[in-house]
């Protein structure tokens, strides 16, 4: 079965139901604004429940038990499949493909690799791979480039450099 194609979001609350089974209402708290992981990328309350129904459907995730509602019906404890765990696994030490989504899905990858006491020198390693060739790539452009495209092209360019050298000290 291939995994299909998640979003962020799904991604993430698929990541914290293999690391540990929980009730949407725990994952909710982890990605709220001040949660662990909602510093990094906030998922509202309504996207965990919903990605975790996807998941379900997606075959990624599975009901692992229930537990008594503080003031309600029970809750289910979700999982994660042996298929989700395998996608999950690949997906952590996956590097973006864009330096725009360094901000948001590299910094959430390494925060749950530190969750997990994972090393993180192969991703960086491997991200820094990724956006090195293209650095000068961009610095050419840049330096054609007239009007609002020299802007647009200094922009890009200034951001590879600078993602670059946050790479660098992570390393």
């Amino acid at each position: 079965m291939s995994t299909p194609t998640l979003s962020l979001p799904e991604w993430i609350v698929l990541t914290l139901l293999d690391e540990e089974p929980a009730h949407g209402f725990a994952v909710a708290a982890l990605t709220a604004e001040d949660g662990a992981i909602g510093r990094v990328w906030h998922v509202p309350r309504p996207i965990v429940y919903r990605a975790a129904d996807r998941l379900t459907t997606a075959g990624l995730v599975h009901v692992a038990g229930t537990e008594a509602g503080d003031r309600g019906p029970q809750r289910s404890i979700l999982g994660a499949t042996a298929a989700g765990a395998d996608a999950v696994a690949e997906w952590l030490d996956r590097p973006v493909g864009h330096v725009r989504d360094l901000r948001s899905e590299f910094l959430v990858k390494l925060a749950l690799l530190t969750r997990r006491a994972r090393a993180l020198d192969h991703l960086v390693a491997a991200q820094r791979a990724v956006i090195a060739p293209l650095e000068p790539a961009l610095a050419r452009r840049r330096a054609d480039a007239q009007g609002f495209e020299a802007i647009l092209a200094a922009w890009r360019h200034e951001n590879a450099r600078a993602a670059l050298n946050f790479l660098d000290d992570l390393a």
